[in-house]
């Protein structure tokens, strides 16, 4: 099955290095000029991630990550000349997954593709199984006896992660890094968010599994029996 990629830039010569790049690599690409054609394309294609630039007329590239957000948490590899910190801030607080400052070589617009898609897909592993929890990295689903959840990517990765080794600490930096990303520089508030929405969603279904805080670390993830 192909991986689709939608490109969103107003820049012509941009939109054409960014296709050309990504097809040469084996992706099947769709491309727009500006965020309404991006959000047609969505009526008939389900894209695996979206490259948005974010200086665009119109709707911009912040809101636009949040549209795509909307639509089952696609990822985001946002592209932008500008390289404040403030701007990558405002980037990542939209739910960007990375960011990629212009002019850029294309290999490293490759590198960032394909480490963004590692983290949101884990094809051929095996399910992790954490007491009475089953958490499927193929279907992305979690379940407990006979009940499933499905949870937004992020929180899914979260939990995958915590639950790979229970009772062990994840420090908070290394949790924002794997589910983030390496260049992630805004709120780590953002990450306690997630945790919290991840408890109300278990406390739903198990009483034996507990994310607990380790103060000033991290979390780890606990099998009470």
């Amino acid at each position: 099955m192909n991986v689709k990629i939608l490109v969103v830039d107003d820049d012509p010569g941009i939109r054409e290095l960014v296709r050309i790049t990504l097809q040469d690599a084996g992706y099947e690409v769709h491309a727009a000029g500006e965020a309404i054609g991006a959000l047609s394309i969505l009526g008939s294609e389900s894209p695996d991630l979206a490259v948005v630039d974010v200086m665009m007329p119109g709707m911009d590239g912040f809101e636009l990550t949040r549209e795509l957000k909307s639509f089952g948490d696609m990822p985001v590899l946002l592209l932008t000349a500008k390289g404040a910190l403030e701007d990558k801030e405002r980037g990542f607080r939209a739910g960007a997954d990375d960011y990629l400052v212009k002019p850029f070589e294309p290999k490293e617009l490759l590198f960032r593709v394909e480490a963004i898609l590692r983290r949101y897909r884990k094809d051929g592993e095996a399910p992790i199984l954490a007491g009475p929890l089953e958490i499927d990295r193929q279907s992305y689903e979690v379940s407990c006896g006979n009940r499933t959840l499905l949870l937004p990517l992020k929180e899914f990765e979260l939990l995958a992660i915590l639950a790979s080794r229970p009772n062990v600490v994840f420090e908070r930096e290394r949790l924002l890094e794997r589910v983030w990303g390496l260049d992630y520089e805004g709120d780590d508030r953002t990450l306690s968010v997630h945790i919290k929405r991840i408890r109300g969603r278990l406390e739903g279904l198990t009483d034996r599994i507990a994310i607990v805080t380790v103060r000033g670390v991290g979390y780890k993830l606990e099998v009470r029996t």
